[in-house]
């Protein structure tokens, strides 16, 4: 456990600092975080915290945001960003050292560029309290939520739930009115996506639901895609996939895609396709680890 516990607080320090050096440097302020700040600073100031088009985040995003309030928007950012990733490497060695290895896939990084929830998001997979986490960017959490369902963060998911209709009943009213700002792809929607359906073939697993619901959610970006990470188990399918994930950081370096999507046809190629091959080549008769058993 001590192990574990400096292992993650390393990667932690290390993210977070990166993350601020970049946010720092790159004038992004707080990256994607700046949009929880803002809601927390409106339900502070008691104020609509739905006054911009570009506010996209549902309110319970305010209540991780509320303690960063009095910092500078790139520590604040920094600091989310290696909290989020110390949590997901503490909760991925669990199984073994070997799955820290998804750190070095290209959504990861895409995520730190922007202080991304996506890496929260994953960690959620490995403890029920942090399931809530699945609510602040629905698009990208509802997988999880619905392929690591358990009593404890269903309790915690509708605590959170009743703590945000308690602070403002009127938000999903105010937030549903923002989404057709969001501009998108649906992994699924972009050849060559419709391959994903061969998942199918697996139905009586869970990581195969995992791929499938992410595949029909709305997706914006490289890093919306992180949280398949949590399908590749063995050191093998860990470096195939994030291997392969690098190929739409190569392609986005030398060419910016002008459409979404083109974006999600990249997606799918470099990060959907590998994981769909992972799960339809794994061997049925691979014994289950510590998460699928709990």
């Amino acid at each position: 456990m001590r192990q574990r516990i400096t292992v993650a607080a390393v990667v932690g320090v290390g993210s977070g600092m990166f993350c601020w050096f970049l946010l720092k440097h790159l004038h992004q302020n707080a990256g994607d975080f700046r949009w929880a700040l803002h809601l927390a600073e409106r339900l502070v100031a008691r104020q609509n915290p739905y006054d911009t088009p570009l506010e996209q985040y549902p309110l319970p995003a305010a209540f991780v945001a509320l303690p960063f309030l009095r910092l500078q928007p790139e520590i604040a950012g920094g600091i989310f960003c290696g909290m989020s990733s110390a949590l997901l490497a503490f909760g991925l060695t669990r199984e073994g050292y070997g799955r820290l290895l998804v750190f070095l896939a290209f959504p990861y990084w895409a995520g730190v560029l922007t202080a991304q929830w996506t890496a929260l998001i994953a960690a959620s997979a490995f403890f029920p309290m942090l399931l809530p986490a699945t609510m602040m960017k629905p698009q990208v959490g509802l997988p999880v939520f619905l392929t690591r369902l358990s009593r404890r963060g269903l309790l915690a998911c509708i605590f959170v739930a009743a703590l945000s209709f308690a602070v403002l009943p009127q938000w999903p009213a105010l937030w549903l009115r923002q989404t057709h700002h969001y501009e998108h792809f649906i992994p699924l929607l972009v050849f060559p996506g419709p391959l994903l359906l061969l998942a199918l073939l697996r139905y009586r697993e869970r990581d195969a639901w995992l791929l499938l619901l992410a595949s029909i959610m709305p997706q914006r970006w490289f890093f919306d895609g992180f949280t398949l990470c949590l399908i590749p188990k063995s050191r093998r399918e860990i470096v195939f996939t994030a291997g392969l994930s690098w190929g739409t950081g190569i392609w986005r370096w030398y060419h910016q895609p002008a459409t979404f999507t083109e974006v999600g046809r990249l997606a799918v190629i470099f990060l959907y396709l590998p994981v769909l091959a992972v799960i339809l080549f794994r061997s049925a008769a691979a014994p289950p680890t510590a998460t699928d058993a709990q």
